[in-house]
Order: C-alpha cells, then structure tokens, then sequence
C-alpha cells in the first residue's frame, strides 16, 4: 500500500518574546488561536497530538507534558498521543512524526504543537539548563555552550575563508528587518541597523549579541492532515514532499571540521531527493540561524553557494526577496526569537504562509512554490529538513 500524501492545512504562532505567562498558559493560548485560525477545525476531529518541548523539566519543572497539553488545548487524542524531544529541533521533530502516522494511516487529522517557557527569574539557571543539551559529562566542563562553541564556528569560518564580521551582522540586519513585518517575533518593534550591531556588547568573541538568538517563550501549532481531507480546510496547502536527518557525532572532539557540515549535506540531499528537486527549486528557505554564522555556512553545506563564500553570498543580497532565494523571511530566530520546542514549527507556518501567499508584501517569497526548513541540534550535530510545495496534489 502506498503511503498517504500529507499536507499542513493550518498554523499559527503566539508572540514570541520574555512573557509573564506559564507553560500551560501558552498551551491554551496556542489552542485557542489554531481554532480561531481554522474554524472548520473541530476539537473532536483531532484523533492525534504531537507535542514538540526540549526542556519543559528544567525550565517549567513539568514532565509528562503531552497530555497536559491536550487538556490545556481542548483536545482528546484517540490514536496517538507523543512527545517529541531533540533539543532546537523538537518541533520539525513533531511535524516529521505527525507526517509519518499521517502517511501511514495510524492517524487521519493531527496537530503537532511547539512551546517552550526558558526564561526563568535567574537567568544563571536558565543557562545552567541550556548546557544539558551539550555532552554535559565532557563538554560540559570546558564551557562548551553554544555561544562558545559557535564562536569557535566563526573564528575557524574566518581564517579558513576571510569571512568577516560586516558579513555576520548582515545576517543579522537581513532577518531583524524581517521581523519588523512579523507582529509575532520577539524583536518586532526594534531596529539593527548594521552598524547599530556593530556596536553591541560581545559575548563569545567575535559573536555580539546581535549574533546571538534569545531566551525566548513562545508555542506555535499545525494542523496537518491526508489528502483526502485538505479541501475541506483550505485551497492552499503546503504539501510535504521530503524529509530528511542525519546526525554524525555528539561529543564535540569527534566534531571533525567545524566550518564543514555533513550533516546538514546528507539531511538536505534525503529530503530534496525525496521530493525530486534540487536546492536550484527552492523558493524560500527557513534556516536554523541560531547565530549569524549558522546561516552563513548553511548557504555552503545546502550547496547556495560554494565552499567559503557564504559570507559574500548574504552580503551580496542573494538570500534577500530579489536575490536567488529568501530566507528568514518571518525574521529567523535572530529576530523572532528562539522557544526551542516551537521554533520549528514556527518556521513550518511561515512556509504555510509564503506558499499560500498570506504573508505581507515585504517578506512574501516571489511566485513561491518550493519551501525548506532547516534544524539543527546541539553542536550542529544533528540536521533536520523537510520540503515543502504549494499549490495543487
């Protein structure tokens, strides 16, 4: 028996940002709006839940969250009620779940739900906990958070290529004046100016803070669903075509290069090859910036652009609207923030959005049919795709 063709049919996302708010609390509000959002969704329609959360223990004090979640959200789960955790990527890894017992037919109407609450009232402990993502026993000692991990990405990114700190904060003006058109992200109201980003403090040299995602609280949710049922949701769904991961080590002294990621090259070729299109198609892309640099040599281990030119591939425009793709267009997790469980499946609604052309004129992709999400994990060692297409089966 052929697999089920799968298409997201409905999202949204909750404003991003340090909120006075619970977990709990972001799980009814997220709720709340994916029914007004889609009013021909019903409660009872739901036969399946997949919650995205990376560390609601630590940072909620909270486990077993997946059926709190349906509580909170209003929904019965009658088929498959799951947790998904792989840290940043905890939300795509919902959506690939929920994809797969859609396509499978263990499922027929899924929603799969991102939130994150990881501002705490001391930020020491908030840190504390983003450490556990990291080979705690080994890496842990020597400091090996993300800021310093991913500064060693841009040191090494410089002297291997010349890359310089102009290209970084371009990455970062790109995706900030995005999110000044995304009334969701954390950073909607606020203009980074390049050399505004110039002059911010530095935190793990040579990433300043506009290099670096935020603490961010926040939930976003799909509805996702078999295509003998996407009509009576919507006439322009995201169809998903291809799914993609791979994961090549975990302790950081077997991280090899750290300017080169397989990782992300294998993820990226599954799922492209799973749809039958090359990253030549893509349209408009959601990238795991987590910090300026990400999204620099993501352009080169995607195939953007060659080996060591990143760097000049954002200073040239090319993944601004007008150039060879868009990306970050709702403002990437520099500009919206970063909830860990839900930032992936924030990234899936803006691709909803872009391919359904309801995203405001200053961030809608050109004639988008062909979208791409990227997450990684950890110390990038683990990469997550899924391909995205508009338009008709």
């Amino acid at each position: 028996m052929s697999a089920r063709q799968v298409a997201i049919v409905a999202g949204v996302t909750t404003a991003f940002g340090v909120r006075p708010t619970t977990w709990s609390e972001m799980a009814q509000e997220v709720g709340a709006a994916l029914f007004r959002e889609e009013p021909e969704l019903r409660s009872e329609d739901v036969d399946s839940l997949f919650v995205g959360a990376a560390e609601p223990e630590r940072f909620a004090f909270q486990s077993h969250v997946a059926p709190l979640a349906a509580e909170q959200m209003g929904l019965r789960p009658d088929r498959i009620l799951q947790r998904t955790e792989l840290a940043c990527a905890s939300g795509q890894s919902a959506i690939r779940s929920a994809y797969a017992a859609i396509a499978a037919g263990l499922s027929d109407i899924a929603v799969a739900v991102g939130i994150e609450k990881m501002n705490l009232p001391s930020m020491a402990e908030a840190n504390a906990s983003m450490g556990c993502v990291m080979d705690r026993a080994w890496d842990g000692p020597h400091g090996a958070t993300a800021p310093p991990f991913f500064a060693m990405v841009a040191q090494r990114h410089m002297l291997e290529h010349g890359t310089t700190e102009e290209q970084l904060a371009a990455v970062s003006a790109k995706n900030h004046r995005f999110a000044n058109t995304n009334p969701t992200s954390q950073f909607y109201s606020k203009v980074f100016s390049r050399e505004k980003l110039a002059r911010l403090p530095l935190i793990a040299p040579p990433l300043r803070l506009g290099d670096c995602s935020s603490m961010t609280d926040g939930a976003a949710a799909v509805v996702l669903t078999a295509d003998e049922n996407v009509r009576r949701f919507t006439e322009t769904p995201a169809w998903i075509r291809g799914t993609g991961q791979y994961s090549h080590f975990h302790n950081l002294a077997h991280a090899g290069s750290l300017t080169e990621w397989p990782g992300l090259t294998r993820a990226a070729r599954g799922a492209l090859g799973q749809a039958g299109i090359g990253i030549g198609d893509i349209d408009v892309a959601e990238l795991h910036d987590c910090f300026t640099i990400s999204e620099i040599v993501e352009y080169e281990a995607l195939g953007l652009c060659p080996p060591g030119r990143g760097g000049a591939f954002v200073e040239e425009g090319r993944s601004d609207v007008g150039g060879d793709i868009v990306v970050n267009p709702r403002g990437g997790l520099l500009g919206c923030g970063h909830p860990l469980g839900a930032t992936g499946i924030a990234q899936a609604v803006e691709i909803f959005g872009q391919l359904g052309q309801r995203v405001p004129a200053a961030r809608q992709a050109p004639h988008a049919e062909w979208g791409l999400v990227h997450n990684l994990s950890g110390s990038a060692n683990v990469h997550s795709v899924m391909v995205y297409q508009g338009g008709g089966t």
